[in-house]
């Protein structure tokens, strides 16, 4: 089956999507740092391929983490892997290890001669939020690349939202639960930004 990706050629800035485990909220609102979780290696890892996105990281401080992230990553490099999955496989080129939010702002800025733009997202409403519609603007216009940062376990820190550039409006529907699982999340955000379909209100 021929793969299909989403055209993203009006985005004139580069994306790049980060999922983040530390720092990171638990259910009590303590700061905690999360596991590296298979789904969402391989979930997110399609969704960014799909969309075309730049690169996708893995942003994790613990050592013993990145070895599980690595053991992940090691069965899909082997023969029996592409056999199987080719497109699994293929999926996992976009994706990369990084300790913290700060490395992967370095690696971006090396790569790109340029500071991103930091975007973070979070499920709650918070004063001066830029809009999905802003967002691809900024996109569309700007030459720096832009990193959208997601957060694992209960969301975000707050230190990492109050040193962004911008914070991301939640996705809501009218339904007064707000608590998607962040693959749905990412796949959600990117389709909001890339489709031409989607029209904000």
């Amino acid at each position: 089956m021929e793969k299909i990706c989403v055209k993203s050629d009006e985005l004139k800035s580069k994306i790049y999507i980060g999922l983040v485990h530390y720092p990171v909220y638990n259910k009590a609102g303590e700061t905690i740092t999360s596991g590296i979780t298979n789904l969402d290696v391989h979930d997110l890892s399609r969704s960014a391929l799909t969309f075309e996105v730049h690169k996708f990281y893995i942003i994790h401080p613990n050592d013993r983490q990145k070895e599980i992230f690595e053991q992940i990553l090691g069965f899909w490099k082997t023969e029996m892997a592409s056999f199987y999955n080719q497109h699994r496989v293929e999926a996992l080129s976009v994706i990369s290890f990084s300790k913290s939010i700060e490395d992967t702002i370095e690696e971006i800025r090396n790569q790109e001669k340029i500071d991103p733009i930091i975007v973070t997202t979070t499920a709650r409403h918070r004063d001066n939020q830029i809009s999905f519609r802003e967002t691809r603007k900024l996109a569309e216009n700007s030459e720096r690349p832009i990193l959208l940062l997601f957060g694992t376990g209960n969301g975000l820190h707050e230190i990492t939202h109050e040193q962004a550039d911008f914070v991301l409006t939640p996705i809501q529907n009218k339904a007064k639960y707000n608590h998607l699982s962040v693959r749905s999340a990412v796949a959600i955000v990117l389709d909001r930004l890339f489709s031409e379909e989607y029209k904000e209100e």
